[in-house]
């Protein structure tokens, strides 16, 4: 099955993805708290066990080091998720200076996407309908998968109703095996790419390369300053008092060439999207365009500004009943 197929194939009923490639990073300890209201932008003191909040990690210039998620899974004790390996360096520096346990658990546990309005059903003959049916969005629970002990999250990176499986990488394969065996469609990046153009979601590398700050990205509604003193805070702060000149938007892409007349913008991210039938693609335009304003790409080629994120834009299907 192509991309193509993979892609129509989790937009209607499921797709399971690999994504074991993420980075894990166990922090644990009585400063634990203290110190992961340091390391990011989010108030969490009031956060309850099996909650899961989408995060920023800022430099000290105030620009996004890396997006995140972090999971509560005792009173001492969060998992955070990044997208690369080498991340656990940035944590590991700062875990040090605050006296905290920082563990990579990045090689002990597989992740396993299973995304799509099927998902929810799919997941509730494995662990239960009772969990999957309370499990609400950015929530987690401890489940069985069989014989298979796992931690599953509601969330994921396709614009879908979907759930984040996290386990022991030696049961991996039988649980991926499990699922397709059920139907699920094993699904590749670049799948999970063009889902996520779709979706709007940024990609570190591409997106969050460490030049962007929140207000460019549109992510700064992810950084609560009241009364928090955070890695980049003062930054962000001096950043917030001038609008960005430019922003993240959606574009639709033209093979042919521009006027050199048009506005410039740069191109990030792009694919052939399977739903809408054109090119579109993420990227940076001056903070002044509007959407259905046309550009010039850094390659020349010509783009109209659209809305992000293409794809369910009130972003509802994420959160629709599982079953």
């Amino acid at each position: 099955m192509n991309s193509i197929e993979q892609h129509l194939a989790t937009r209607r009923a499921a797709g399971l993805f690999d994504f074991s490639f993420m980075n894990l990073v166990e922090i644990a300890g009585p400063a634990a708290l203290a110190f992961l209201e340091r390391l990011q932008t989010r108030s969490i003191a009031r956060l309850d066990v099996g909650r899961i909040v989408y995060t920023l990690l800022l430099n000290d210039n105030g620009s996004v080091f890396i997006d995140a998620t972090l999971w509560r899974i005792s009173s001492e004790r969060w998992w955070l998720f990044t997208g690369r390996r080498s991340d656990t360096a940035f944590v590991e520096a700062r875990g040090r200076e605050c006296g905290v346990q920082v563990r990579d658990r990045s090689d002990a546990f597989a992740v396993l996407a299973l995304q799509g309005p099927e998902s929810g059903r799919q997941l509730a003959v494995a662990v239960g309908a009772a969990a999957v049916q309370n499990l609400r969005y950015f929530r987690f629970v401890e489940a069985r998968f069989g014989a298979i002990d796992c931690v599953v999250g509601r969330l994921g990176y396709s614009g879908e109703l979907g759930y984040e499986i996290v386990v022991p990488i030696a049961d991996a394969a039988s649980l991926r095996n499990a699922l397709v065996d059920r139907g699920v469609v094993a699904c590749g990046f670049d799948t999970a790419n063009s889902l996520r153009i779709e979706s709007g979601y940024v990609l570190f590398d591409r997106e969050v390369t460490g030049r962007e700050n929140p207000f460019e990205l549109g992510l700064d509604r992810l950084v609560e300053v009241d009364g928090r003193a955070f890695l980049g805070r003062d930054a962000f702060i001096a950043s917030r008092r001038a609008p960005p000149e430019r922003r993240l938007v959606g574009l639709e892409i033209v093979d042919r060439t521009a006027s050199h007349l048009l506005p410039r913008a740069q191109a990030t991210s792009e694919c052939d999207s399977p739903i809408f039938r054109r090119r579109i693609g993420l990227g940076f335009a001056p903070a002044s365009l509007r959407t259905g304003e046309l550009v010039r790409l850094t390659d020349r080629r010509l783009a109209m500004i659209a809305r992000l994120p293409f794809y369910d834009s009130p972003r509802r299907l994420p959160r629709s009943p599982p079953i």
